[in-house]
C-alpha cells in the first residue's frame, strides 16, 4: 500500500512539473533552444519570458476544417494548425498594427526557406513620410523580416501580399506589431514550414 501511494506521489510530482494543464500539452522549452539551419545559427528564444499561452502547444479545438487547415486568429493571437480529432496544434504569432490588418480565406502557393525580402513600394513611402529609411531589399539572414521560412497567402485574386513568417523579435509575439503579416517564433515557423504543404488551406479570422 505505502509502496502506491509512493508511486501515485511521484506521478502526481511529474504531472506538476512538466506545466502541462487539462486539455493542452506543452512543448518542451528544448524545442525553443539555438540551432543550425542552412548554415544560419538561429538563437534560443529564453522561453521563459514568453507567456505560457503563446509557447507552442497542443489544445482541444473544434472545427469542421479538414486535418491540416490553417487558422490565423489574430484577436487572440494565435495560430491553429488542425490535426483531427478535436486537437489543432496551436502558436503564438504577432500581427498586424491596427489598419493593416488583413481577414480571408487563401492557401499557401509558395514556401521558402531563409527567403529574401523586397520591401512593398507603399512601405517604403510610408516610411520614408514618417522619417525612416528602409532597405529596398534584404538578402537571407538572421535579421530578415522573413526569418528562417515563409508561408506566401495567394487567394483567387493572386498573391495577397501576406506571410506566414517567422521573427528572431520573440518578444513581439502576442502583440500587434506587423505591417499586416503574421510572425512566428522561427523556431515555430520551422515546425510550421514543415508540416503545411503548398495548397494548404489558411483562414485569418
Amino acid at each position: 500500500m505505502r509502496a502506491k501511494s509512493i508511486l501515485i506521489g511521484v506521478l502526481a510530482g511529474m504531472v506538476a512539473f512538466s506545466g502541462c494543464t487539462a486539455g493542452a500539452l506543452q512543448t518542451s522549452p528544448l524545442a525553443y533552444g539555438g540551432l543550425t539551419d542552412a548554415g544560419f545559427r538561429v538563437p534560443p528564444v529564453p522561453i521563459y519570458k514568453v507567456d505560457q499561452k503563446f509557447r507552442r502547444q497542443t489544445v482541444a479545438y473544434a472545427t469542421d476544417e479538414a486535418p491540416g487547415t490553417i487558422i490565423v486568429d489574430t484577436g487572440a493571437k494565435f495560430l491553429y494548425y488542425v490535426l483531427g480529432d478535436g486537437q489543432a496544434l496551436r502558436y503564438g504569432i504577432g500581427v498586424g498594427k491596427a489598419g493593416f490588418e488583413w481577414h480571408g480565406t487563401a492557401h499557401v502557393a509558395r514556401k521558402r526557406e531563409w527567403p529574401d525580402w523586397t520591401a512593398p513600394s507603399q512601405m517604403i513611402v510610408r516610411e520614408r513620410n514618417r522619417g525612416h529609411i528602409i532597405p529596398a531589399h534584404m538578402n537571407a539572414g538572421l535579421m530578415n523580416p522573413l526569418g528562417a521560412r515563409a508561408l506566401y497567402l495567394f487567394n483567387e485574386k493572386g498573391d495577397t501580399g501576406y506571410r506566414l513568417h517567422g521573427s528572431p523579435e520573440w518578444w513581439s509575439i502576442g502583440k500587434a506589431v506587423s505591417a499586416g503579416c503574421i510572425r512566428l517564433m522561427n523556431q515555430d515557423i520551422i515546425d510550421l514550414y514543415d508540416r503545411a504543404d503548398i495548397g494548404t488551406k489558411v483562414i485569418v479570422m
